[in-house]
């Protein structure tokens, strides 16, 4: 088994520590940073649990020594908290995924749409339908319940404009392993829906194969068709819910 590079763990581990609110326990980002390497799946998984699980943690602890070396997270008593050169990486790194010619791969009306409209309209159909929505809710953009009580989040959406695909879909496989969400990913360029695809990719070599039979994957503009379509007739909804 050959274990991943220093280097090429980096990245992962910072934005796992994004996903998570910027602070998390090694313990537990040993298992979740496999995700990101097809190769520790199937046969590699085997060879970690006879024998290489030592060898993978410390590989990790070395990544995350260079990255303190580098300023860009803090460690303490296994706890690593992600500093603002790290964040300051993570979002650097972001436009490999994107077209250079971001807004010509975005189109006029994607360009047009913040980060905060999408939100504002994923609240608004959601309330519109029945749920109980919330924006920014513990470390996930949109969040829908059945009702203001209710424990369980039913629904989880992801915002990514000019963001790290691969940060939002970890939040979304956290949400899904945690509580059976419905995941979305709502996405401004055809570039990031086309990186998503291949992440979500059932054929067992995308990082977060597990969730591609149940996530959604839409566009701004699909969405913004959904609360054309959905608020003119909210009242009317209500009558079915109430």
């Amino acid at each position: 088994m050959t274990l991943p590079g220093i280097v090429r763990l980096e990245l992962p581990i910072l934005q796992e520590l994004v996903a998570t609110g910027g602070v998390d326990d090694v313990r537990f980002m040993y298992e979740r940073l496999i995700d990101y390497f097809p190769q520790l799946k199937g046969e590699g998984r085997e060879a970690l649990n006879n024998g290489g699980a030592r060898q993978w943690k410390r590989q990790v602890q070395r990544a995350g020594w260079t990255l303190a070396q580098k300023r860009q997270l803090e460690r303490q008593r296994g706890v690593w908290r992600i500093t603002a050169n790290g964040r300051q990486r993570v979002n650097d790194e972001a436009p490999s995924f994107s077209l250079v010619n971001e807004a010509a791969d975005q189109g006029p009306f994607a360009v047009e749409m913040s980060h905060g409209d999408i939100q504002r309209m994923l609240l608004e159909i959601g309330r519109a339908l029945g749920h109980y929505a919330e924006r920014e809710f513990e470390y996930y953009d949109v969040v829908w319940r059945t009702n203001e009580s209710s424990p369980r989040l039913s629904h989880i959406f992801e915002v990514q404009r000019k963001g790290n695909v691969d940060a939002a879909l970890a939040k979304l496989k956290r949400a899904y392993e945690a509580q059976r969400s419905k995941p979305f990913l709502i996405v401004a360029s055809e570039r990031d829906t086309n990186r998503a695809h291949v992440q979500l990719s059932q054929s067992h070599t995308g990082a977060f194969h597990e969730i591609g039979r149940v996530t959604t994957i839409l566009s701004f503009e699909q969405l913004a068709k959904l609360h054309r379509a959905l608020i003119p007739v909210e009242d009317l909804l209500h009558t079915f819910f109430d």
